[in-house]
């Protein structure tokens, strides 16, 4: 079965936020290499939310009241995003108490931390490749020089691309990616960015 079929079928033919019928997509819950993609890594969405998930400047905190019903999902995908949503909008009042009832195991609080959404701008760390261009989780970046692999006798060449990057919430020259089969801790300075068309 497809993962569209299979999330209809989750679903009801819904959006699993705010249960509208209408333009439904498949939203993968970001970054895909730390927990995201397939069934379990993404939902069902109308084009409202998934606009406001993406871009927070367009947050219309109303809209968000769906998460009062949401939230209680049995699915880890539609409770990471609430629980980022919620975390996003805590300074309403509203949003704070439902977070406060809002529970996720560990791994998957882990994985809704990953964007650091529950962070306030003064707490945030902010990773940036060796041009400046700012980096964020699900990233794909390329390496300028080729590096050794600390702990093996991999080395990684200049030019090879590192998709869907997941990022340090403690160390803002960290990032984290696949090299191969390998998952490697990369630092920021020898890294580039790749544009979408890459």
């Amino acid at each position: 079965m497809s993962l569209e079929l299979d999330l209809q079928k989750r679903s009801g033919n819904a959006c699993e936020l705010c249960t509208s019928l209408d333009r439904l997509a498949i939203y993968e819950v970001k970054p895909t290499l730390t927990g995201g993609g397939g069934v379990d890594g993404s939902i069902l969405a109308c084009e409202l939310c998934i606009q406001q998930i993406e871009n927070p400047e367009t947050t219309d905190v109303n809209h968000w009241r769906c998460l009062n019903d949401s939230m209680w999902s049995e699915f880890r995908a539609v409770k990471v995003i609430a629980w980022r949503i919620l975390s996003r909008l805590r300074k309403e009042g509203w949003p704070q108490d439902l977070l406060d009832m809002l529970y996720l195991e560990d791994d998957d609080l882990r994985f809704a931390k990953e964007t650091g959404e529950h962070l306030d701008e003064s707490e945030k760390i902010i990773h940036r490749d060796a041009n400046g261009a700012i980096l964020k989780a699900g990233d794909s970046v390329v390496l300028i020089k080729d590096l050794k692999v600390k702990g093996s006798s991999m080395v990684a060449k200049q030019g090879t691309a590192v998709r869907r990057i997941s990022l340090d919430h403690e160390n803002p020259k960290y990032i984290e990616g696949k090299v191969g089969p390998t998952q490697i801790v990369i630092i920021t300075d020898y890294v580039k960015k790749m544009s979408e068309k890459e």
